[in-house]
This record gives structure tokens, C-alpha cells and sequence, in this order.
């Protein structure tokens, strides 16, 4: 079995059961990211995990939905309002059941695949294990918004590796994804994960780090939070130019939320 796979699941029940206690009107609250309501949020999520599900039993079919979902795109306001024509309607608490069911199933079918199998992806191509891992990091850092928008709080768990590990294996992609140079430094992360345990990546040194807490290297590398709203320790050029910058989701260039624009509001009204 996947253990990345079963980490999938377990992260999107911990959403579900947040989602699950929505009354009608949360719905359509706007959130810290974009002004996207709940409902986009999870939409987005929901046709994430359709393409990485897609992409790994018929990938002729991932690249014809990506062709046409391309045009779709271009003819109306952008991904989003896409990606709700492709839903047909289907939302709040009718895309909830669907997307339970539908990351349930995906779930297992994942834990079951090869985990170097290669999947056509809208980026470059990954293995089955970065496919799924990459959807747990999408499903974390998009439900922060919700999280933070209902203004509750929310436990932190060594699942988060996931997260920090494609976080580090993003480096060298945050640079090249702006057309920069790749520096050829990477710092020496040390992270204290939920458990306490200690997370570290690259040769140590003192002059070039990323030091602190776990879940604040993984809210910046997601862009849920900017460095400047984080106890992070960095330290050397290198160091701080990744931070600044740090992007470890597929796509073009995104700048990180400014700073004090994305933290928890207070609870529901």
C-alpha cells in the first residue's frame, strides 16, 4: 500500500468533517485567497483530484480533457468559472458527497498503483507517489482558507512531510518557473515536525538555512502565509531569495500573499 495514498485520504476526511458542519450560508463566504468562496475552494479541489485520478488509469483521456478544459478556459472568465461549467451546477453540500465519494475511491485505486509509475500531469510528467502526494499538499493548503475564513483552528499533524518534502524538492523549480538562475547552494532545512521530531534536508551549515517549525515552512512554501507573518529563521542570500518566492504547486509564476493579508479571522457570525 501508498502510505502517501492513505495520507490523502486521512487529510481530506479531516476536511470533510469540517465542510460537513457547514450551514448553507458558509458556502458562499469569501475567503483570504483570491475571494474564492468555500464552494470554489472546494471545487478546484474537487477537478485536481478528477485529473490526477484520470491521468493515472487513461492518460489519452487526461490529455484530451486537459485540450478541451484549455478552450473552455480561454472562452470565459478564467479556471475557475471553468471549472464550475464543468461541473454543471453540482455545489455546496451535493459537490461535497461527490467529492467524498470520488476521493474515497481515488484514494484506494492510488494506494493499490505502482509508486514509480509514470502520469501525464499539466506540468512535467511524475510518478504515481508525487501525483498523489501533490494532491494531499493541494488539499491542505486549499482547506487553510476555509480554516481560516470560519476562524478555526486547526491541528497539525507529521503528515505535513508530505507537504515539506515536495516543498524541498521544489527548489530548484521555484527559480527556473521565473526564468532565474538556480542557485547552486540549496540551505540546510532542519523543521520540528507536530511529533517533535526533527526534519532535516541538505548538508548543515550556519550561513544558509531554513530553520523553525514544520508547519509554518509548509504555509510558506504553499503561499497560505508570507515569510514576514512566520517565526522562521533565514539565514544567507539563498536562503532568503527561495523564501521569498517559494512556489511548490505546478503552474505559472504566483507571489506569495502579501504580508498580514492570510491568517485565521475570527469565528463564524
Amino acid at each position: 500500500m501508498l502510505d502517501q495514498a492513505l495520507d490523502f485520504r486521512v487529510e481530506s476526511d479531516v476536511f470533510c468533517e469540517l465542510l460537513d458542519s457547514l450551514e448553507e450560508p458558509d458556502w458562499s463566504r469569501p475567503t483570504q485567497f483570491k475571494d474564492w468562496t468555500i464552494n470554489d475552494v472546494l471545487a478546484h479541489i474537487h477537478l485536481g483530484n478528477y485529473l490526477a485520478d484520470l491521468s493515472l488509469q487513461d492518460s489519452r483521456a487526461f490529455l484530451d480533457f486537459i485540450q478541451t478544459f484549455g478552450r473552455a478556459n480561454k472562452k470565459g472568465a478564467g479556471r475557475l468559472a471553468a471549472t464550475h461549467e464543468w461541473l454543471d451546477g453540482l455545489n455546496n453540500r451535493a459537490l461535497l458527497q461527490r467529492w467524498r465519494e470520488f476521493y474515497t475511491a481515488m484514494a484506494d485505486r492510488f494506494a493499490d498503483a505502482d509508486p514509480k509509475l509514470r502520469v501525464k500531469w499539466v506540468g512535467p510528467d511524475m510518478s504515481v507517489r508525487s501525483s498523489i502526494s501533490a494532491r494531499l499538499m493541494e488539499t491542505w493548503a486549499h482547506a487553510q482558507a476555509v480554516y481560516d475564513v470560519l476562524g478555526q483552528d486547526r491541528s497539525a499533524t507529521d503528515r505535513l512531510k508530505n507537504v515539506a518534502v515536495i516543498g524541498i524538492n521544489t527548489f530548484g523549480w521555484t527559480f527556473r518557473n521565473r526564468s532565474l538562475p538556480v542557485p547552486s547552494d540549496p540551505p540546510y532545512v532542519r523543521l520540528s515536525a507536530p511529533s517533535g521530531e526533527v526534519w532535516e534536508w541538505n548538508p548543515p551549515q550556519d550561513e544558509n538555512t531554513v530553520r523553525g517549525q514544520a508547519l509554518e515552512f509548509c504555509q510558506v512554501v504553499t503561499q497560505v502565509r508570507n515569510i514576514a507573518d512566520t517565526s522562521l529563521q533565514v539565514r544567507g542570500d539563498t536562503a532568503q531569495s527561495w523564501m521569498s518566492i517559494a512556489q511548490c504547486f505546478a503552474g505559472p509564476p504566483e507571489n506569495p500573499p502579501a504580508p498580514g493579508t492570510r491568517f485565521r479571522q475570527a469565528g463564524r457570525s
